[in-house]
């Protein structure tokens, strides 16, 4: 089968091992784009992306245009004649008149089983609705978000203890693996685009902040999604004593208790135990602002908590 020339589009780490994959295939990257520089850290001093770090490691043309709808941006990518291109979490919109670019159109790998969980947090939105499995789709892309027809999809479990982090990396794997596939088969004709279904679409929205405080007036397993889906931000968090308490792990527990929900009814070793709407859940990593994440074992050698009532 003829070697594609292949424009890929990304920008966090996400993206990363489909560009990786992309270089290990027979195909040809001729260029990667990604946002442009922004200012990181403390210090704001301009950072380059993930997706740039790894292209420049390869050896590969990066552009960042702040845009993709001026004519220019336009013209430098048809210079490129890509045979398709690739868009992985690149953080730009793309206007009809780049997709139609690309000879085979452009391919998009999504975190998630569509048309579940389209949009912006697909991966997290999926843990805190307790969904059972989910999946990375390869789509093509069209005008609307993340409505275009699939090619391929790879399923994977949502494991009990699965947070945002384990399972962003699993999906950016799968993600991978799955893309190679889809293009081979696009290739041969194995593997033909459908239609998402029409019934069963939800929409994932970004990740706020002001979501990340939790309500201990639900139930122990949706406060436990929510720890882990917020994992690793902007984590869930609670007030102990007028201070921000962050919470990194807990392990539900359906527990029947008679204290009102938010009040610490003890803790060991194993968990720091809190009333809950239904019942206990145990916090077992927890970080007060300005300090670092300890177990709770270290945080209960260092404060008397039990009796406090977090807000």
């Amino acid at each position: 089968m003829k070697s594609l020339s292949i424009v890929f589009a990304g920008t966090p780490d996400f993206s990363v091992p489909a560009l990786d994959a992309l270089v290990a295939s027979r195909h040809r990257v001729v260029a990667v784009y990604t946002q442009p520089d922004r200012p990181a850290g403390r210090g704001q001093q301009l950072a380059m992306s993930a997706v740039k770090q790894c292209a420049l490691r390869h050896g590969l043309p990066v552009e960042q245009p702040p845009t993709l709808r001026d004519a220019a941006a336009v013209e430098r990518l048809k210079s490129w004649q890509p045979d398709l291109m690739v868009v992985v979490a690149y953080g730009l919109i793309l206007p009809a008149t780049v997709l139609q670019i690309p000879l085979l159109g452009c391919l998009n790998i999504h975190a998630s089983l569509l048309p579940r969980w389209r949009g912006a947090a697909p991966i997290h939105r999926a843990l805190q609705a307790g969904d059972a499995q989910t999946g990375v789709t390869i789509m093509q892309m069209d005008a609307g978000l993340d409505t275009g027809p699939m090619l391929l999809e790879r399923v994977t479990p949502i494991e009990p203890t699965d947070t945002g982090s384990t399972l962003h990396d699993r999906l950016a794997q799968l993600g991978a693996e799955a893309l190679i596939a889809a293009i081979d088969g696009l290739q041969d004709g194995s593997i033909a685009p459908r239609p998402q279904p029409e019934t069963g679409a939800t929409y994932a929205s970004k990740l706020r902040k002001d979501e990340a405080l939790i309500d201990w007036q639900r139930t122990s397993t949706e406060i436990d999604r929510q720890i882990r889906a917020f994992n690793p931000w902007p984590v869930a968090e609670t007030r102990w004593n007028g201070q921000q308490l962050r919470i990194w792990q807990a392990s539900p527990s359906a527990e029947a208790v008679s204290a009102a929900p938010g009040t610490v009814i003890g803790g060991d070793a194993h968990g720091i135990r809190v009333a809950t709407g239904d019942g206990v859940i145990a916090l077992m990593r927890i970080q007060l602002a300005g300090r670092r994440a300890v177990s709770a074992a270290e945080f209960m050698n260092a404060h008397r908590i039990t009796g406090a009532v977090l807000t």
